[in-house]
């Protein structure tokens, strides 16, 4: 049972730290939301988006069934570095993504009758949200292949639900957003403030549950 615990910590460390952003473009997604450009289409893309990159970074899981387990703790530095390169670089790129949304919720008037859900899924719309899903999860990958590759099967499980729970929980905190957008700021201050501090938690965390430190002695009489 201790272990469910731990791993529940950790996904949801991993989930908040890897998905928070994802709150700003989708705040800015249902604020564009019209007849022809619908909430389905924000919710479908923003998961289709996401198990891209969660397919993307299963790599890291088998790998981690045939290398050592201490070896595979080293990918534990990468997070790490993305938490301290948030400390040094201070990225301000909600403009950029309100400025896609913007172009999407304006697209294709034109049209205006209901879709069933298939057609939603087959909607470029969908993918378009989906594809700011992708480019906005790029530092997503270099934390879950080191995450992914030191997790047994039951533990990549319990992560994953936890992960694609919290990617369902802030498409319904953005969707209510957009009736309070005074919160979107006080969410993104203190936000972006916590995560980086997350993100070397998660990496340590990697680094321990591997044993990987175990290997530091042997690095530093390499260099002695």
């Amino acid at each position: 049972m201790s272990w469910l615990i731990g791993t529940l910590i950790i996904g949801i460390s991993a989930a908040f730290a890897t998905t928070f952003d994802d709150n700003l473009y989708l705040t800015a997604f249902f604020g564009k939301v019209n007849h022809v450009f619908r909430p389905k289409h924000i919710i479908l893309g923003e998961f289709i988006g996401f198990t891209a990159l969660v397919i993307a970074s299963l790599p890291g899981f088998f790998g981690g069934l045939v290398l050592p387990e201490a070896w595979i703790g080293l990918l534990g530095i990468l997070p790490i570095i993305i938490g301290i390169s948030h400390f040094l670089n201070r990225d301000n790129d909600e403009d950029s993504v309100q400025s896609v949304a913007f172009e999407l919720g304006n697209a294709g008037k034109s049209q205006h009758h209901q879709k069933s859900l298939l057609a939603t899924l087959r909607d470029p719309k969908t993918y378009r949200v989906s594809a700011v899903t992708i480019a906005n999860g790029g530092n997503n990958i270099g934390i879950y292949v080191p995450l992914f590759a030191s997790s047994s099967l039951p533990s990549l499980t319990v992560i994953l639900c936890v992960c694609y729970f919290t990617v369902g929980f802030w498409c319904f905190l953005s969707y209510n957003l957009t009736r309070n957008p005074l919160m979107t700021p006080v969410l993104t201050r203190y936000g972006r403030r916590v995560f980086p501090f997350v993100l070397i938690y998660l990496g340590l965390a990697i680094i321990i549950k591997s044993g990987t430190y175990q290997l530091f002695p042997s690095f530093a009489m390499l260099f002695n």
